[in-house]
């Protein structure tokens, strides 16, 4: 327990904070989450101007899988400030640790999974979607939606509500 403390602090002290977009989405909730740019800088993390910050705290929707739209399928997946990846998959939810790193690399945890049962087109996109996610070592902010790029294949997401 203490051993994966430990790496989830190293990993969130690599990881470079999404700032510019968390700070503008605390202002619209109201300003209750995330930590300021000046904050950070004050916890001794350096955060480069040219770099982008990750959305921490926002919900986003898939919209397309391996260059693929997805129109048919709901799923979703939001990284909270706590470094919790959380989503709905298009049958079941799931759970995992999920880290923005320096120069937009991510890392993605295990992933913890529920067991219902649906029909086989939604479990395979399911699969393929979790798969990508899982691989995921890459991200970035292409007009507006988030793009994890991975080894498995890549996944596009636009902002939901």
């Amino acid at each position: 327990m203490i051993r994966r403390l430990g790496l989830a602090a190293v990993l969130a002290s690599l990881a470079l904070p999404m700032l510019a977009s968390s700070e503008a989405a605390a202002q619209r909730r109201g300003g209750k989450e995330g930590p300021t740019r000046e904050q950070y800088q004050a916890m001794g993390t350096p955060i480069s101007q040219q770099e982008k910050m990750f959305p921490l705290g926002a919900s986003w929707s898939v919209v397309a899988l391996n260059g693929k739209p997805v129109q048919d399928r709901r799923a979703t997946l939001m990284v909270d400030m706590n470094l919790r990846g959380t989503g709905f998959a298009g049958c079941n939810t799931f759970s995992a640790a999920a880290y923005p790193l320096r120069q937009q690399g991510f890392a993605v945890g295990p992933i913890a999974l529920t067991k219902r049962s649906c029909d086989k087109g939604v479990l395979d996109f399911e699969k393929a979607l979790l798969l990508a996610l899982r691989a995921t070592n890459k991200w970035d902010l292409v007009s507006g939606r988030l793009v994890l790029k991975g080894g498995a294949g890549e996944v596009t997401l636009s902002r939901s509500l």
